[in-house]
């Protein structure tokens, strides 16, 4: 049986295999072109989420003790 251009291909083409050299190399690369915040925006930033976390567990406290206090009210 004759096999068709598309599957003889297929057959040729073997994936190549992992090579470690040239993934760290192109991860160095990567790495050089992220733009690394300054010491001072990382501050602020990190600043800004703990007081995000902080209020949203505020809230979730005080919706959570409004719903016992009510669920106690009614049974």
């Amino acid at each position: 049986m004759a096999k068709t251009k598309k599957a003889v291909d297929a057959e040729t083409q073997k994936p190549e295999g992992f090579d470690v050299t040239k993934y760290a190399n192109e991860t160095k690369d990567e790495l050089a072109k992220v733009v690394w915040p300054s010491r001072q925006q990382l501050l602020s930033e990190s600043a800004a989420v703990i007081l995000m976390v902080i209020l949203v567990a505020t809230v979730v406290y005080v919706v959570d003790n409004l719903f016992v206090w009510a669920s106690g009210k009614v049974f």
